[in-house]
């Protein structure tokens, strides 16, 4: 027969100290800890930010396909390599969730002006999927350049990314109104957004009343 290895029974946890204590009405830990927990869900991951109309995941992947020299006017590029890129640099997250985000903004039926050109299988209304990542390819649109444009003239905040070898932007310089024109729609903890689509000229329209008056 094999013979087993003794094992050291596993130590205890030290016993806290007296200056680790902190007296704190339950009530009060609660509301604090939740709102805390709240705040970073909100601002972290779930809701946009009403000065470039993005969530966090969004503005990683425009931020990243820019770094890609993705442009307009350019060639395409496997969205695989995009996922990587947002994933490996700014996402520390799951690769089909950040596909997931950039398939819905190359979807004129989900934004009413797409921020990604897609090449290839990016589903239908009618409720199919697209097809995996590794067949489509993607890019940047005119009005996602827009958002990113004159973002190396120190016009915007940057911050360490999660793993301090990078920066990126805290928002885009955003020339574009991409709150107002495609929306938004999010669920965080105790709030909620949903804001409709609006058509580009009339904001334009809007905008120049509200200069001249």
């Amino acid at each position: 027969m094999a013979r087993t290895k003794k094992t050291k029974p596993a130590k205890s946890a030290a016993p806290a100290k007296p200056e680790d204590i902190f007296l704190e009405p339950f009530d009060e830990a609660l509301s604090n800890r939740y709102l805390a927990y709240a705040l970073s869900t909100i601002t972290s991951r779930a809701l946009p930010d009403v000065r470039d109309g993005l969530k966090p995941v969004h503005r990683r992947i425009l931020y990243a396909m820019r770094q890609m020299k993705l442009n307009a006017s350019g060639g395409f590029k496997k969205s695989a390599k995009v996922v990587g890129e947002v994933m490996g640099n700014f996402h520390p997250h799951g690769d089909q969730a950040i596909y997931d985000a950039m398939v819905r903004l190359v979807q004129d039926f989900s934004v009413r002006v797409p921020l990604v050109d897609g090449q290839g299988n990016f589903g239908n209304i009618d409720g199919d999927n697209a097809a995996a990542m590794r067949y489509t390819e993607s890019r940047l649109t005119e009005a996602a350049q827009l958002l990113l444009n004159g973002i190396d003239e120190d016009t915007v905040d940057f911050r360490e990314t999660y793993d301090g070898e990078d920066s990126e932007p805290v928002v885009l310089p955003a020339a574009f109104p991409n709150l107002l024109a495609n929306g938004a729609t999010g669920i965080a903890v105790g709030m909620a957004t949903s804001i409709p689509p609006h058509n580009v000229a009339e904001l334009i329209d809007a905008s120049l009343h509200l200069i001249k008056t």
